[in-house]
């Protein structure tokens, strides 16, 4: 099958800091984790894979990529006309949007709350909001960075049993995340970023069984220094 995304000899520096990532693909209804401490490059890939940013060397390819951000910015206005707000710039009409998001409010469990302002909304809504608002414009893969970093263990597992929908629906996953644990349970690949070199990458199983490479190791058993 087909990747709906794949990069080849990317480079970017900025600084001293210098990212490679000599090749990397995702797969429909595959999660591709990437793993790091602080400042090895996982922001900085997440915004190359999104166009964000544009490589010094190297190219990257696919259908259409969202990029969502640790804190997703939301519109002044309301929970509903924020989550249907990518429809109605592609031109969709007004009432189809809008009963579009309102369909997706009810997956995501904000139903409730379409009306209400959506600044007013808590951090976990604020993220199933913004999830639901990028869905809507049916990208080919979601580009994640740090999704539940400051959510509460409810609203981390109602995030992630979004993301194990999407998977179910073909899309693809990148996800760049601090939390071991929601690597185990999400992800069917990891990448490994180490100063902004890509040092391994391997099924989790794998990864987490046994690691090829000694940093990934390290980082493992909370020995490997930034």
């Amino acid at each position: 099958m087909s990747p709906v995304l794949q990069a080849e000899g990317l480079v970017y520096c900025y600084g001293d800091f210098r990212l490679e990532v000599p090749h990397l693909e995702v797969h429909p209804g595959e999660v591709l984790a990437v793993l790091g401490p602080s400042g090895s490059g996982k922001t900085t890939l997440l915004r190359l894979l999104a166009g964000l940013l544009s490589p010094e060397e190297g190219w990257v390819e696919g259908g259409f990529r969202a990029y969502l951000p640790q804190t997703p910015p939301l519109l002044r206005r309301s929970v509903l006309e924020n989550a249907a707000f990518g429809l109605l710039l592609r031109g969709v009409p007004r009432r189809q949007a809008l009963a579009r998001a309102a369909r997706l409010l009810e997956r995501v469990g904000l139903e409730g709350k379409a009306r209400q302002p959506a600044h007013l909304l808590s951090g976990g809504e604020a993220v199933r909001l913004a999830l639901a608002r990028t869905l809507l414009v049916e990208p080919a893969t979601l580009l994640l960075d740090e999704p539940t970093a400051s959510l509460d263990p409810a609203n981390t597992l109602k995030v992630e049993a979004l993301l194990q929908e999407v998977t179910r629906g073909g899309r693809g996953v990148v996800l760049a995340t601090h939390d071991l644990f929601q690597v185990r349970r999400l992800a069917h690949r990891v990448v490994f970023l180490f100063q902004g070199q890509m040092v391994e990458e391997a099924p989790v199983g794998q990864f987490f069984q046994s690691p090829k490479d000694s940093r990934s190791r390290a980082f493992l058993e909370g020995r490997l220094l930034p």
